[in-house]
């Protein structure tokens, strides 16, 4: 695991989970367990692990002072080399602890962040974690100065530390400012290429990390995208064609997962790329239904999508891993609290038929049933209606040809363009001949 520019051997750290209860939802029997995951997923080995009620975080150390001596004897015993928080640290009390236990503290921040660094593949998703990185780091230059406290800080002996600590703070708000002027271009060009495919409809899936959204992008599609068992297997948006049946083809973008307490500077950093989810047509909501914490996660991922702006658009729930319930009460008891979602499988296939038209009606309430009328010869438009929308009927008169068909709402400016005239479709209107 890497930690502010420090590296590890070849040996995996071994780390003492911590956990402070506050008010946050919590698996009763492994409040813990998905910070296990994180860590797991950052290449480090858990020895031990402490959890303890509060009302409020104690300010210098967040655990009480009892808690500290007992973690620093679990540190001790299982010669652990980090310990790590799920709970964010003030730069304060990460300094305090690590005095008290003698290695290293790091928060679930840092941790996520850690594996997005190693997650990154794309120059626009490096750009994203180093920003949050850097904003993350800013107000903790001092703790990363500490090699400082070796040098005789007597007279004659006060400037340079304090000096090196000023430039490089200077240097690091310098990239900050850098990084989010390419990151604002980035964003930019992303939003003119989404708004570019305004010919399709668009659906986005999003959800809880490791949910299962990769997997069922393959599924729908047909391709062959990274689906791995870990937290924040995808961190840039995939766009895949799909073929809905009875409609035609739509983009399907796979999205980075959210997780409970997202870092908001990643949410800031991560806004380019989830571009897609801002402006699809029809939000596929994909939620782990053999989780215990399914709950907590479904409210998380509706947070998020609040923090974005994007909470009001149009949503479906899946409850995915149906399958993986351990019986039919289990089973039954997910889908009584949430009547409206659809239960899937998108390793067996399970459901996904039912998917497929549950999204097909969510999208056709957008569209608009029409005749448009124009020259027999304007084959450009003919196929354009028939790639974009539903070609229902033709008929032809003198030198016109009717085209009775469903199309997207949006578009229908741009068949006004196309030399043709658009009216709402009125039955019986024309004795029109199937097409």
């Amino acid at each position: 695991m890497k930690d502010r520019g420090r590296t590890t051997g070849v040996r995996s750290e071994r780390a003492v989970l911590v956990g402070v209860l506050l008010d946050e939802p919590a698996d009763a029997d492994e409040p813990l367990a998905e910070l296990a995951g994180l860590a797991a997923t950052a290449g480090v080995r858990v020895t031990a692990e402490l959890t303890q009620r509060r009302q409020r975080p104690d300010q210098t150390t967040y655990l009480g002072s009892g808690k500290v001596r007992e973690l620093a004897g679990l540190v001790a015993h299982h010669e652990a080399d980090v310990v790590i928080f799920d709970n964010d640290l003030s730069p304060a009390q990460t300094r305090n602890l690590e005095r008290e236990l003698g290695v290293k503290v790091l928060d679930r921040s840092e941790v996520i962040l850690d594996i997005f660094a190693a997650r990154a593949r794309t120059h626009e998703a490096r750009l994203a974690v180093e920003l949050a990185q850097l904003e993350y780091s800013l107000p903790r230059l001092k703790r990363m100065w500490t090699h400082l406290s070796r040098l005789k800080m007597g007279i004659g002996m006060r400037g340079p530390g304090e000096k090196q600590l000023e430039v490089d703070r200077r240097l690091v708000e310098k990239r900050i400012r850098d990084l989010r002027r390419e990151i604002d271009e980035i964003h930019a060009r992303r939003e003119r290429q989404v708004a570019a495919r305004h010919d399709h409809m668009t659906v986005s899936l999003v959800g809880y990390t490791n949910a299962g959204k990769s997997t069922l992008l393959n599924e729908l599609t047909g391709s062959a995208e990274l689906a791995e068992d870990k937290l924040f297997a995808t961190l840039d948006t995939r766009t895949r064609r799909w073929r809905l049946p009875g409609w035609g083809p739509v983009l399907l973008s796979d999205t980075v997962g959210f997780i409970r307490d997202l870092p908001h500077r990643l949410i800031a950093s991560f806004k380019a790329t989830l571009e897609e989810t801002r402006q699809a047509d029809l939000l596929l909501h994909v939620a782990d239904a053999s989780s215990p914490l399914v709950d907590a996660q479904i409210a998380a991922v509706r947070s998020v999508l609040e923090e974005l702006g994007i909470d009001e658009k149009d949503t479906l729930l899946a409850l995915n891993k149906i399958d993986a319930l351990p019986d039919r009460a289990a089973r039954d008891a997910v889908l009584s609290r949430y009547p409206q979602a659809l239960a899937i499988s998108a390793r067996t296939g399970r459901g996904l038929p039912a998917l497929a038209r549950a999204v097909s009606d969510c999208l056709g309430r957008g569209f608009r049933d029409v005749d448009v009328l124009t020259d027999p010869g304007n084959g450009r438009l003919l196929a354009w209606l028939g790639r974009h929308g539903e070609v229902l009927s033709r008929h032809f008169a003198a030198d016109r040809v009717t085209i009775h068909c469903r199309i997207p709402a949006a578009l229908l400016g741009r068949i006004s363009e196309a030399d043709a005239e658009v009216r709402p479709h009125t039955p019986g209107r024309t004795s029109a001949a199937p097409s």
